[in-house]
């Protein structure tokens, strides 16, 4: 099989089409709002008084690429209409210009896992607030391009391993929803003869996290999980993006917690947002991770911060850089049933969040084989020719 080497500029170019929209309301897109191929958010705001950022217009096969550290996968391919959406100046709209290569084989190229690392290594290369590329750099990058027969069985290929991927997603999706159904129908039947009001702080430890210096080359790299509040934006962390040492961890004051720990991001863009630990891990001083002393309210637990979060925000402090302190955390007030009914509930909840459990797993297996498939797939190494689809 043939493959010919070209530049990305011959193939892509970047769209800066700011026309206005003239509706009452539109979708705004951030860097926040794009993850790892998928648009985030499609809920309309006001289109007035937007914060001057939000610019850019795109359309259906667009791939939205972020210019910001590129290894936080903040990328999408644009799969619906979008004639109501604006994205953020910080994201690049791409779009192809050439014959010779398809929408999707162009995602691929510019999402796969080499690709990314190079980005990231250019943009922590440049000099600047934050690591941070432009088309001007990516524009250089040289690809691998088969014939368009061969990038549409690439495109299969790849797209079948994601599809397996969004429907774990989406049934994760509708578990979780079930799970909170059994929590609200727990919570109608409670009153004070079946339940008591506790402090947070009285029925679970409050565990603030910290973070190494970073100048100590002894501190990271080890093998103990650390994660950041960005990393808080899931029902589930199943890894995380960097590891400390023994001795690091020793440095931060913090403690390792036990897996199906609650975690709870108390400032940054995720300020709010909860997950729930599948690995031992350590936090940074933006989360908090909330430890029951009885196991059995671990579920009920998870649920009752999910579906309390709104009223604990409430209490955030800050100027610029809001967030919510672990003292408000700690003497927060929750309804917690007696043993019978907390025993009862949680053999209805424990296998839904077992099967949440086994899907995100089996999602992590299915992105390694993708991401090992995808450079053998671009470099010819796999031989399609011979490969019927």
């Amino acid at each position: 099989m043939k493959y010919e080497k070209i530049k990305l500029f011959d193939l892509v170019d970047t769209i800066s089409d700011t026309r206005k929209i003239d509706k009452d309301r539109v979708v705004l897109v951030n860097t926040s709002d794009v993850l790892s191929g998928s648009v985030l958010n499609h809920s309309y705001t006001d289109n007035s008084n937007l914060r001057g950022q939000f610019k850019k217009r795109f359309k259906k096969d667009d791939i939205l690429y972020s210019e910001i550290r590129p290894a936080n996968k903040r990328f999408a391919y644009v799969d619906f209409e979008a004639e109501d959406y604006i994205a953020s100046t910080k994201l690049m709209v791409l779009r192809k210009k050439s014959d010779k290569i398809t929408n999707k084989f162009l995602y691929y190229c510019l999402t796969n896992d080499l690709f990314v690392k190079k980005m990231q290594h250019l943009a922590e290369a440049r000099s600047g607030t934050f690591p941070q590329i432009t088309f001007d750099v990516l524009k250089n990058e040289v690809i691998n391009l088969p014939p368009i027969e061969n990038q549409d069985k690439i495109t299969i290929i790849l797209d079948y391993i994601n599809n397996k991927i969004e429907l774990n997603n989406q049934i994760n999706n509708n578990l979780h929803e079930l799970c909170n159904n059994l929590y609200f129908e727990l919570i109608e039947q409670l009153n004070e003869n079946n339940s008591s009001v506790y402090e947070i702080k009285d029925i679970a430890k409050c565990i603030l996290g910290g973070t190494p210096s970073r100048v100590k080359k002894e501190y990271w790299k080890g093998n103990i999980n650390w994660i950041n509040s960005g990393e808080v934006n899931k029902f589930r962390i199943i890894e995380a993006s960097e590891k400390i040492t023994e001795l690091g961890l020793n440095k931060t004051s913090t403690t390792l917690l036990p897996k199906e720990t609650t975690v709870l991001a108390i400032t940054g863009a995720t300020l709010g947002q909860v997950s729930r630990l599948e690995i031992e891990a350590c936090t940074n001083q933006s989360v908090i991770g909330i430890v029951p002393n009885n196991k059995i309210l671990n579920n009920y637990l998870y649920l009752s911060i999910i579906n309390n979060i709104k009223d604990i925000i409430l209490k955030q402090t800050g100027g610029a850089q809001q967030h919510i302190n672990k003292n408000d955390v700690e003497t927060h007030k929750l309804v917690i049933p007696n043993d019978y009914l907390i025993n009862k509930f949680d053999l209805k909840v424990f296998p839904l969040l077992k099967k949440i459990s086994s899907n995100y797993f089996e999602n992590k297996s299915l992105s390694q084989l993708r991401d090992t498939l995808l450079p053998k797939l671009m470099n010819g190494e796999i031989d399609l020719d011979k490969i019927e689809i």
